[in-house]
Parts: C-alpha cells; sequence; structure tokens
C-alpha cells in the first residue's frame, strides 16, 4: 500500500499550510494515506559534525526513517523572503546525505509533490521554486504538473481551518493523482526486476 509523508513547513498552530496537509488526508484517493509529520520544530540547525549514523539526533533519524519508509513525499511550504522557510530546508539539509555511502540517500528518486498556501496575492510561487531547485539537487522525482498555488488563503478556509474553495480542492485532488502516477512510474522498474 501507499503511504504518503506530508510536511508542513509552518510551525504556527493555525497554519494554511498545514490545513491543506489535513485536506489532503479528506480528498486523498482510497489506498493512499497521508500521515502528517509534527515534529519539524525539533529538528536542531544542520551539523556535519553529528551527520553520521550513531551521532545524530534521534529526531533527525527518525525523520530520514519516515522518508525512506514512505512511498511519496507531500510537502506544504509558505514563502519566507522569496524563498524556502529556513526550518524546512535545514530538515532536507539533514536527509540529503550519506557520508558513509552505505546508508542510502532518503530523497534519492522520491516522489515528492509541493504545494503551498499563503494569504498574500503571489502565494508561495517563489518557495516552491526554490525547493524545486533543492529537488533537483536530491535527484528527487518532483510532480512538475499540476501545480497547486493557494493563493489569499484566508479566502479558503473556513474558521475551523477546512478547505471550503472548491476549485482549490479539485487542483489538491489533482496534485494527488498526479503523485500516484510518479510513485506507479517509480515502482514499475523494481516491480520488473523482482519478478525476473
Amino acid at each position: 500500500m501507499f503511504k504518503i509523508l506530508g510536511i508542513s513547513r509552518s510551525l504556527r498552530a493555525d497554519s494554511y499550510n498545514t490545513a491543506l496537509l489535513r485536506a489532503a488526508q479528506k480528498v486523498a484517493p482510497t489506498g493512499l494515506p497521508v500521515e502528517i509529520y509534527t515534529r519539524l520544530r525539533d529538528i536542531p540547525p544542520y551539523d556535519l559534525d553529528l551527520d553520521y549514523p550513531g551521532r545524530r539526533p534521534p529526531v533527525v533519524q527518525e525523520l530520514r526513517e519516515r522518508i525512506t519508509a514512505a512511498t511519496g513525499l507531500l510537502i506544504a511550504t509558505p514563502e519566507y523572503n522569496y524563498s524556502i522557510p529556513g526550518v524546512l530546508k535545514n530538515a532536507l539539509d539533514w536527509v540529503s546525505t550519506d557520508w558513509t555511502r552505505a546508508e542510502g540517500l532518503p530523497l534519492l528518486r522520491k516522489p515528492v509533490a509541493i504545494i503551498g498556501a499563503a494569504p498574500t496575492t503571489f502565494g508561495s510561487v517563489r518557495a516552491q521554486l526554490a525547493l524545486r531547485q533543492v529537488f533537483l539537487w536530491t535527484d528527487s522525482d518532483v510532480v512538475v504538473k499540476p501545480e497547486l498555488i493557494v493563493f489569499r488563503a484566508h479566502e479558503r478556509f473556513d474558521e475551523s481551518g477546512d478547505l471550503v474553495d472548491e476549485s482549490t480542492v479539485d487542483r489538491l485532488r489533482n496534485v494527488l493523482d498526479a503523485l500516484v502516477l510518479k510513485i506507479r512510474a517509480d515502482r514499475q522498474p523494481h516491480l520488473a526486476a523482482a519478478s525476473a
């Protein structure tokens, strides 16, 4: 069964991006559970001296293992200063390495979909572009289209944090469908090799 790990960059309790992941849980296709990662604030600043097996902080090791176990990632990001929020970039730095060349790279060829919400009229366009550059380096398999850039987010969620804008709901479904296609395409070579 597929398993998607959802990561919201925003640490805010009433985050539109976390609400967007909760909406993804509700509209995801059957057989596509979306688990939301909640420990981003606990991850310490990246430290190369500690980025080795047995030295990493437990929260970092857990995130690496959860990404490795997931069949795909769904990342919801706001935009800070025209780019990716620092805590998200920091987390990705921790999970993008394998200095021993023995563990494997959690993000290598991992299917990833990027979405984002912001109260501005430009949404998270630049943050999503910057995040795509990061995943270019990690050689992750990013959904290119469709895109989901939720601008004026405060008009698309109700007071309870539920996504109520139907056009946004439809686009979210389309992104999840595209992520499923990426996952299936990624699995085909592995399935063929296993049956050979």
